[in-house]
């Protein structure tokens, strides 16, 4: 494995939940693999838990960890090729990635859309222009499109939590302010895509009509515009809002009725429910739920550091650093 941008650079996703598991289990023993290296972290977003667990997951393995906020800490990048650069950008995006090649083994780069124009956001150039140009190898701490370390955290929880061999896992669209990315329920959809292709999980989408996600990331996935009906007998609810796809940014309804409660909950069978934070309580989700026993987020937050971990030693292994 080269990088690590989606569920696609995995060659065993059943073999990676388990030596996630593994690692989990005890974070301490791989902490001579980092040798030292540098793992550098660029945010042109604003980031938690992606931070905070990336770091720890490199110092459990022995590496040094440097953060840029790039959008506060660095300069303003130039991301078109064969321009004058007369304007307001600084640094073109050729020189500051390679530069960052120079000073770290491996790079995590985090890159939010626009929501404004679909075709350049689902073209990644951003993440692609780093991975093209930096020299090292790229992991995603969230894409235009994708955020697969969110998501591989999340497989591992349904395992973690799973009472039956084929969980019934449903994602829920819930209500929010204003619009947000589609990024981590595309890459919860592809995840679980390929889960259910491996007889890991049964795997259903609903949300309100207009909120299809692109087909790229749910072929293979039941989708339902009931909710109450794609609920019934779930052993997994996975919260989360996301803009329209096809009216590309736009917010189509107010939401109402698709907050998922303790009311909602009764329809499943006693199902755990996740998101992957931040989240907006009282809109997005229930504080019933959130202050209750069925609430998986902070368990599934904690993932995120032995998700990180796991990819990392890929990284390191795979690519002899």
């Amino acid at each position: 494995m080269k990088h690590f941008t989606s569920v696609n650079d995995v060659t065993d996703l059943k073999k990676w939940v388990d030596e996630a598991l593994k690692i989990k289990a005890d974070p301490q023993g791989f902490v001579d693999i980092g040798g030292q290296k540098t793992l550098g972290l660029v945010f042109l977003n604003p980031s938690l838990r992606t931070r905070m667990s990336t770091q720890k997951a490199a110092m459990n393995l022995g590496m040094n960890t440097m953060v840029i906020n790039m959008d506060k800490e660095g300069w303003r990048l130039e991301m078109n090729d064969n321009v004058i650069m007369d304007g307001y950008s600084v640094e073109h995006i050729k020189e500051a990635a390679a530069v960052l090649g120079q000073y770290c083994d491996i790079l995590g780069l985090r890159c939010f859309p626009n929501l404004k124009d679909r075709h350049e956001d689902y073209s990644e150039e951003v993440l692609n222009k780093f991975i093209k140009y930096c020299g090292v190898p790229v992991v995603s701490l969230e894409s235009a499109t994708l955020h697969p370390l969110q998501s591989f955290a999340d497989l591992i929880t349904i395992k973690e939590h799973a009472t039956k061999p084929k969980p019934k896992v449903v994602l829920t669209w819930a209500p929010h302010v204003k619009p947000l990315p589609q990024a981590v329920s595309n890459s919860f959809s592809e995840w679980m895509v390929k889960a259910q292709e491996l007889d890991m999980v049964d795997f259903v989408i609903t949300h309100p009509e207009g909120y299809e996600l692109a087909e790229e990331f749910t072929k293979g996935a039941m989708i339902n515009t009931n909710q109450d009906e794609a609920l019934k007998n779930a052993d997994f609810v996975y919260v989360k809002n996301w803009s329209s796809y096809n009216k590309y940014g736009e917010i189509l309804s107010d939401g109402k009725g698709w907050m998922m409660d303790n009311e909602k909950l009764k329809l499943t069978d006693n199902a755990k429910v996740m998101h992957c934070l931040p989240v907006r309580r009282g809109l997005e989700l229930g504080n019933d739920i959130l202050d209750g026993n069925n609430s998986l987020v902070i368990h599934e937050a904690g993932n995120r550091v032995f998700a990180a971990q796991t990819v990392l030693k890929k990284l390191i292994e795979g690519n002899k650093l």
